[in-house]
């Protein structure tokens, strides 16, 4: 049966340990949904699973890119779909795994997304009308144009502002007209594990230690030394951004990772508003009964 499941969560609610439990019992290939993973040497402070991890199963859309390469919305849902239909057609299960919500639910839900290549001058020309005036000035001027859009996303968000205004003013079409939906040919299971909030920050706090330990600060070092400065779309990640200014002189190493804790935190808070626990298509679990109730869930599903 062709098919796709689905796991969805917060940063550091144990997703990865989840899928690679289900992929030793079930025929599954695992699909990132990481905005951060595509990057090649960015893997300490994305949280990518380590080789003895990736021998379990098959993982696909993990170190695409070089950091300093465009990697869009639809570049992703372009090579995700064809992965899906591959793994579907030699008999196997996609388990798409991860907490970008774009990712996840452009797959699910089967997203149209103009394929309109990037525009350097002009990016870069409402980039610097930022700088002067504030992502909430582009906010406006997208509401204006396009209040659909808008309302989508949040003032804050200057990358996809200046995209939607991007598709505007190349295309002369309001992005959301652009776009639209076309459920999948084929069943989707969405499964979401999710933990006691104030349980959870405390992982993500032990997260971000046991990432400094492993040496997050030479590999962002190594980034800067080969060229990846912190104004990159993949440097912004958090992290990279955090450890690059300490690097840099600007902070402390202990305030860098008070930043990165806090900015996790905020990005689960995030994440919860992309997976909501009152969202009916998704079976959440918590973590203490994730292992045995998705099991089930998914013999029923590929029966």
């Amino acid at each position: 049966m062709r098919c796709l499941v689905a796991l969805v969560g917060p940063t550091a609610v144990g997703k990865t340990a989840l899928a690679l439990g289900l992929a030793r019992h079930f025929p599954i290939e695992i699909v990132s949904a990481d905005s951060r993973q595509v990057y090649r040497s960015m893997d300490i402070g994305t949280g990518k699973p380590n080789p003895a991890e990736m021998q379990v199963a098959p993982h696909h859309l993990v170190d695409v890119v070089e950091p300093d390469e465009s990697f869009t919305l639809a570049d992703y849902w372009s090579r995700a779909s064809t992965v899906i239909e591959d793994i579907q057609g030699r008999g196997k299960i996609p388990l798409l795994v991860g907490g970008t919500g774009l990712y996840v639910w452009s797959l699910v839900e089967g997203w149209r997304i103009p394929r309109v290549p990037p525009d350097t001058r002009l990016r870069s020309e409402l980039e610097q009308r930022a700088e002067l005036g504030g992502s909430d000035t582009l906010h406006q001027e997208l509401a204006s144009i396009d209040p659909a859009a808008a309302a989508r996303m949040d003032p804050r968000n200057l990358r996809r502002i200046v995209r939607a205004l991007e598709i505007y003013y190349l295309t002369g079409q309001a992005p959301s007209r652009l776009q639209g939906k076309e459920a999948p040919d084929f069943p989707v299971l969405i499964v979401g594990l999710t933990q006691e909030r104030g349980d959870l920050y405390r992982r993500v706090d032990a997260r971000v230690d046991a990432m400094i330990a492993q040496g997050l600060v030479k590999e962002v070092e190594e980034l800067l030394n080969r060229g990846y400065g912190l104004s990159l779309p993949s440097m912004s990640g958090i992290g990279y951004g955090q450890i690059g200014r300490f690097l840099r002189g600007e902070m402390e190493l202990a305030e860098a990772v008070d930043r990165m804790k806090h900015e996790t935190h905020r990005l689960v808070r995030h994440q919860y508003t992309w997976f909501r626990l009152d969202d009916r298509r998704i079976y959440w679990f918590d973590i203490g009964d994730a292992v045995a109730g998705s099991r089930r869930l998914l013999e029923d599903f590929a029966a």
